[in-house]
């Protein structure tokens, strides 16, 4: 049997943008927030290497603009508001919603933006029909529903009733990787299948104003997205490029359990993001992927896709693995763009990748979450096929 490849990756973002300095000024203007979180929410923006983030909370649309705080839209009779969820855009202040309210929305939200995602991959394999697609992977840890984006993709791509499905959930950022390895053992079963993969989470549903140093990291660093994959061994899939699945690990840290958690909580979802992570990472990363070195010499791999998780743990991995700046370059790009979105940021490191990358390179691409965990595959760059 051939191979395992991924044929195609499509990424989605929501339309509402938020440079950083509007989240800045957003975050310091909050009540409650003394001059120790100020410097703390300052430096955390100043140095995130990142420029904007998206997200599905409309809300915070022109926020930031001259007119900030002025024509809001109304609902019903002029001169009503709507009632404000998560920003008040009149008064400037973030409010408060319960986990409840930010699953409703994420129940809302997710379905479109992981079909926006899984369309696009679906249009980059002109090799794949809508009837060829056997299984779905979903993959999310910023909300529940059920039904959920799994059934959504189903009926709103118009893929066979039949075709079967698998949720994984509340992984992490590193979750692409378990879906990948999903996706693998059923083309290893089935020659035939093809398997989309679509990873969306809306991590700004969970944001919120704090004084808390971990609170105000992933206020900081957080954005909404998704990205789809379609996995397959069948020959003549591949119209273009495709990345073949050379190997797959997985490594989990024995006393770091408490470095990187993720929890529900009574107003949204709890991150808890130690400071010391990167350097976890930087003094394992080499052990954790040492498996997937070919030749046991990480000069061979050409190509890297690092989860963008934040600036300092990309230039802890590029110390600890002696990676050039133009491998990180992917990943920076993708940080700088869109910052954290979790589980799909691999994907659109990724998806650059494939584009840019030559037949026949190698190609290691790795992502981290609570454990702590570190995920990696080795891929290989292939021509499309006939």
């Amino acid at each position: 049997m051939a191979a395992p490849r991924i044929v195609a990756i499509g990424t989605a973002v929501p339309d509402t943008v938020v440079p950083q300095p509007v989240a800045r000024s957003i975050l310091l203007a909050q009540p409650g927030i003394g001059r120790v979180a100020q410097r703390l929410i300052a430096a955390a923006i100043d140095g995130s290497a990142i420029e904007a983030r998206h997200t599905v909370i409309t809300e915070f649309a022109g926020a930031g603009a001259e007119a900030a705080g002025r024509g809001a839209e109304g609902a019903g009779a002029p001169g009503i508001r709507a009632p404000a969820l998560f920003f008040d855009r009149e008064t400037g202040l973030m409010q408060h919603p319960t986990t409840g309210q930010r699953n409703a929305v994420y129940a809302r939200e997710a379905g479109p933006l992981a079909l926006a995602a899984a369309r696009s991959a679906l249009a980059a394999a002109p090799g794949v029909d809508l009837a060829d697609v056997t299984h779905v992977i979903t993959v999310s840890c910023t909300g529940f529903a059920a039904p959920g984006v799994d059934y959504e993709l189903v009926h709103g791509l118009g893929l066979s009733l039949s075709a079967a499905r698998l949720g994984i959930g509340f992984m992490g950022c590193h979750a692409a990787f378990p879906a990948l390895r999903a996706a693998v053992a059923a083309c290893a079963a089935d020659p035939a299948a093809v398997v989309l993969v679509v990873c969306v989470e809306l991590c700004t549903l969970h944001l919120r104003s704090s004084e808390d140093p971990e609170q105000i990291v992933s206020a900081s660093v957080f954005g909404d997205g998704a990205a789809a994959a379609i996995v397959t061994a069948r020959p003549g899939a591949a119209a273009g490029r495709a990345l073949r699945v050379d190997a797959l690990h997985s490594s989990l840290s024995a006393d770091s359990v408490g470095a990187l958690t993720w929890s529900v909580g009574d107003q949204g979802f709890d991150l808890r993001l130690s400071a010391y992570v990167p350097k976890l990472l930087e003094a394992s990363i080499d052990e954790a992927l040492a498996p997937l070195r070919p030749a046991r010499d990480w000069a061979a791999v050409e190509r890297w896709a690092i989860h963008p998780g934040g600036r300092a743990i990309l230039d802890r991995t590029q110390q600890a693995l002696g990676l050039s700046d133009a491998q990180l370059a992917p990943s920076r790009a993708v940080l700088r763009e869109f910052g954290n979105m979790s589980s799909p940021s691999v994907l659109f490191a990724l998806q650059r990748l494939m584009r840019d990358a030559a037949p026949g390179e190698t190609l290691i691409a790795t992502a981290f979450g609570p454990g702590l965990t570190v995920e990696g595959a080795l891929l290989a760059v292939e021509a499309g096929r006939a």
